[in-house]
């Protein structure tokens, strides 16, 4: 076990996934934190985590905490970042980092300025073959990056009657396709392919303007459970689909496709990336192989195994071949990366994991895509504010 303690804070969909993943890779889970009182504790006893926080003042208080993890909604991420950081909290927060680049932007400089390890927590990084994809790219094996292309796409909002605080301006931001599962794509992007997008065309669209609420909140991904007997109209700002063009450093030019609307995808991420010499593709849905696109050669399927991967590569891969990993596992690698690095205690050296400063790019380019959806055109990236 590792000499440190962690809260999470939320219990929702992805806290207990935190929970889970940080007891695989040795890390002393303190505490939780949920929405109230008793959510807390039924968290606490289901998943025999010692203390339930009765509130995050009580958690920043805490001497054994020395590091927080914070799964809420989005309006809430940047005062608990801000907060866990001045306690002296190491901080690893859900993205996006905040609602807006002038918040993000003051994490950033916080972050730097206590010292603490900050980190997003774009857990995508970590399936074996995105690393692997991301070494390839740099040993030259593409050849100069022609564009990249891919979607993120799913359908758990497919009916009116779907809802979740995510749909929500005011709990989750002016964007959710977008910022919810489109940052995920866009970071994955920038990780394997090493480009900056330096400028964006989007085209997005709300369904639905009005969704059916039901009288008590929902979690992400429930499912297909019986309806609730009571509902609400509530109007609905955010986008549930739409298409983004880039514009990237050096030439390169990508598009996303992204949707939570479309029917029979339940969590599916895309890439393809072509280059001068070859291409590459792969697909969160089929996580353990890679498609190798040649000109001249047949085309080369490559299978996640630690003897087939490049060394940079091998230490995130936990089983041998054959034995499939997934969406739990980029969680573990994630947050053995953080852990590492806090436990190396050189933190002049670069992180080695997604940081704050790569959250506030992600908002960046989320206030970019938001500006060129409303103007109708091509709006280029700040390095500040838009």
């Amino acid at each position: 076990m590792r000499d440190i303690g962690v809260a999470v804070i939320g219990a929702g969909f992805i806290g207990p996934v935190h929970v889970e993943a940080l007891r695989r890779v040795g890390v002393n889970v303190v505490g939780v934190l949920g929405v109230s009182d008793e959510e807390s504790r039924q968290t606490a006893a289901a998943l025999d985590v010692p203390k339930a926080y009765s509130g995050f003042a009580e958690l920043l208080g805490d001497k054994n905490v020395h590091a927080a993890h914070i799964a809420v909604p989005n309006r809430l991420h940047f005062e608990m970042a801000r907060e866990a950081l001045r306690a002296g909290k190491h901080v690893i927060c859900e993205k996006p980092l905040a609602m807006n680049s002038e918040e993000s932007g003051e994490l950033v400089a916080l972050a730097k300025e206590t010292g603490l390890a900050a980190g997003v927590n774009y857990n995508l990084r970590y399936y074996p073959l995105c690393l692997e994809m991301r070494e390839m790219v740099r040993g030259g094996q593409l050849g100069e990056v022609f564009s990249i292309c891919g979607s993120y796409v799913q359908d758990w909002l497919l009916y009116p009657t779907d809802y979740n605080w995510r749909v929500l301006v005011d709990e989750g931001g002016e964007l959710r396709a977008v910022a919810d599962i489109g940052t995920h794509w866009l970071d994955l992007v920038r990780s394997i392919s090493g480009l900056e997008v330096e400028a964006v065309c989007a085209d997005l669209r709300t369904v639905y303007p009005t969704r059916q609420r039901p009288k008590g909140e929902v979690e992400t991904f429930t499912g297909k459970g019986a309806p609730p007997a009571e509902t609400e109209p509530v109007e609905i700002g955010t986008e549930d689909y739409g298409c983004i063009m880039l514009r990237m450093a050096g030439g390169a030019r990508g598009v996303l496709w992204v949707s939570q609307v479309t029917a029979g995808r339940k969590n599916c991420l895309r890439v393809e990336i072509a280059g001068s010499k070859s291409a590459l593709a792969w697909e969160s849905e089929k996580p353990n192989e890679v498609w190798i696109g040649h000109r001249d050669q047949p085309n080369q399927l490559m299978l996640r195994d630690p003897a087939l991967v490049c060394d940079a590569t091998r230490p995130f891969i936990g089983y041998p071949g054959g034995h499939n990993e997934g969406f739990p596992d980029t969680f573990k690698q994630c947050f053995r990366t953080f852990y590492d690095y806090i436990e190396a205690g050189d933190f002049s050296v670069p992180a080695p994991f997604p940081t704050f400063a790569d959250g506030h790019q992600e908002i960046l380019l989320c206030e970019a895509i938001a500006r060129s959806n409303r103007q109708g055109g091509w709006v280029e990236i700040k390095g500040g504010a838009l």
